[in-house]
């Protein structure tokens, strides 16, 4: 079911001193219109907190930048799909 998966785990945000994004150069998961975008995604898809940063972008509407591997467009859709889930089923 979607939205199950994202909860998250540290409601404090300390789980943003784990992403493997920390260090990098921030260009890359901000790229200009029309620049590759594969690299930040193959970062985030090996992150260990890449479900909390999806849920933090979803939750505050961040919409520049890849964030837990999805672009804006691709966070555009989820927000549609995930207000199609009855609350009692996203759980």
């Amino acid at each position: 079911r979607p939205g199950r998966h994202l909860k998250p785990r540290d409601p404090n945000q300390n789980w943003k001193e784990h992403g493997l994004c920390i260090g990098m150069d921030q260009d890359i998961f901000f790229p200009t219109r029309g620049a590759d975008v594969e690299t930040a995604k193959t970062i985030c898809a090996a992150c260990p907190v890449r479900i909390e940063c999806l849920n933090y972008a979803l939750e505050n509407n961040e919409t520049f930048g890849i964030w837990g591997g999805t672009s804006q467009r691709e966070r555009r859709k989820l927000r549609r799909t995930l207000r199609l889930v009855p609350a009692g089923d996203a759980a």
